[in-house]
């Protein structure tokens, strides 16, 4: 079974990095939900990319950066 994996960086100027293979259907919710949390705790601007890459791996990034 493949295991979801949510890896969060904090950048140098604060922003908050979150990076994931495709979450598997059972955990999107809950992923989606966590990642709302932190945002609102965060604070700022929160966006989204999609990548995809030849071998069918999604990457999704969001950011949040801290308000001043």
């Amino acid at each position: 079974m493949k295991e979801d994996i949510l890896e969060i960086e904090i950048l140098d100027d604060g922003t908050i990095k979150v990076t994931t293979d495709q979450i598997s259907p059972a955990n999107h919710l809950s992923a989606d939900q966590f990642l709302k949390f932190i945002s609102e705790m965060a604070g700022g601007e929160t966006t989204k990319t999609k990548n995809r890459h030849a071998h069918t791996h999604q990457h999704t990034h969001e950011q949040a950066k801290q308000g001043g």
